[in-house]
């Protein structure tokens, strides 16, 4: 993602992650740190949902893009849900021979899905618009 900030220049911009480390690669943004969840974490995801609602209530962002994962797909849900934002999925460049689970998950709730294969681009989605590497 840290890639892609010069696309926000100018903008106000929130990092959500699961490193907490990564607060440091970022600082002069506001960061959170969520739990890291899979699918069969059944507990985990109820506390990962818990800790998004709550970020996504204190920011109302009107935008949100992800790189993937399933807190990314989890947090874009929610905020087309819940505060009507616009969406960006961009899945995973270490996906390169299908779109990810989450990926397919997240494109009922993505105004803008993406991946950096080529090869996956489908004319129902996703769209590639290039790499970010």
């Amino acid at each position: 993602m840290r890639r892609l900030l010069p696309a926000f220049d100018g903008l106000e911009v929130v990092f959500v992650s699961v490193h907490s480390a990564y607060a440091e690669q970022v600082s002069g943004n506001r960061f959170y740190a969520v739990r890291d969840v899979t699918r069969w974490d059944r507990i985990g995801l109820a506390i990962l949902v818990a800790q998004l609602t709550l970020i996504l209530l204190r920011e109302r962002p009107r935008v949100v893009v992800t790189t993937g994962s399933a807190p990314g797909m989890i947090s874009l849900a929610l905020a087309k849900c819940l505060l009507r934002s616009k969406t960006m999925w961009i899945d995973s460049i270490a996906n390169c021979e299908q779109v990810s689970l989450s990926g397919m998950r997240a494109k009922r709730f993505c105004d803008v899905w993406l991946t950096q294969w080529p090869h996956l681009q489908r004319t129902d989605g996703p769209e590639c618009w290039g790499a970010v590497l």
